[in-house]
């Protein structure tokens, strides 16, 4: 997918999006099954070199979960009681036991998110802004896997109109790139359903009914 929209008189973005999912009928039977009511979001994995792209983006994803009809235990809460369970580090929570972190909350299933890409590229008259993540949601009582996806996003800040200011506000952009936008349009995506994502929840009236494939 590809979108321009201007932004001032002179600088325009071009968005563009991938994903790669699990979308046969037997992994969306598993999901429907497991027929989860509560979700906790762990701390999120990094392998950017940008040290706050996890607190950032680990705000982003509650909304659009809960707006999917789930209960989304708060993600500080929740960071807070791993640290003081000794869970502080996220490469430490992604190995534990899902069904041990299922039990410490009480929750039907857990959302893992590894941040793959978190980048501005400077190319002279633009910058390229890149974020890519992979969701993983397992159950909160086996830890068996219920659902994962992968979505990318980028956009280019550049200018029709005048090189200097494509150069101005490819470095301005370069020297404070706004990601937010993207990771939001990225988990709207990777939850949308019909799509790659997840069935209306007990919270949603349509809950049960958009299992149709």
């Amino acid at each position: 997918m590809r979108i321009t929209a201007a932004l001032g008189p002179a600088i325009c973005f071009t968005l563009a999006t991938g994903c790669a999912q699990l979308g046969t009928r037997k992994d969306r039977e598993r999901l429907v099954a497991a027929n989860p009511r509560s979700i906790v979001i762990v701390p999120v994995m990094n392998k950017s070199v940008d040290v706050d792209a996890p607190d950032y983006f680990l705000s982003t994803l509650a909304v659009p979960l809960a707006e999917r009809g789930y209960y989304v235990f708060p993600v500080n809460a929740v960071k807070r009681l791993l640290e003081d369970d000794g869970l502080a580090d996220p490469g430490v929570v992604h190995r534990a036991d899902p069904a041990r972190l299922g039990a410490l909350f009480g929750a039907d299933a857990i959302l893992y998110v590894t941040i793959e890409k978190w980048t501005a590229k400077y190319l002279v008259v633009s910058t390229k802004v890149e974020v890519e993540f992979e969701y993983v949601l397992k159950d909160g009582r086996d830890g068996a896997e219920l659902w994962r996806h992968r979505e990318r996003m980028d956009y280019v800040a550049s200018s029709g109109d005048s090189l200097i200011v494509a150069l101005v506000s490819a470095a301005l952009t370069k020297a404070s790139p706004n990601y937010m936008p993207l990771a939001r349009k990225a988990n709207d995506t990777a939850f949308a359903w019909p799509g790659p994502g997840l069935p209306a929840g007990p919270y949603r009236p349509e809950h049960g009914k958009d299992f149709s494939e």
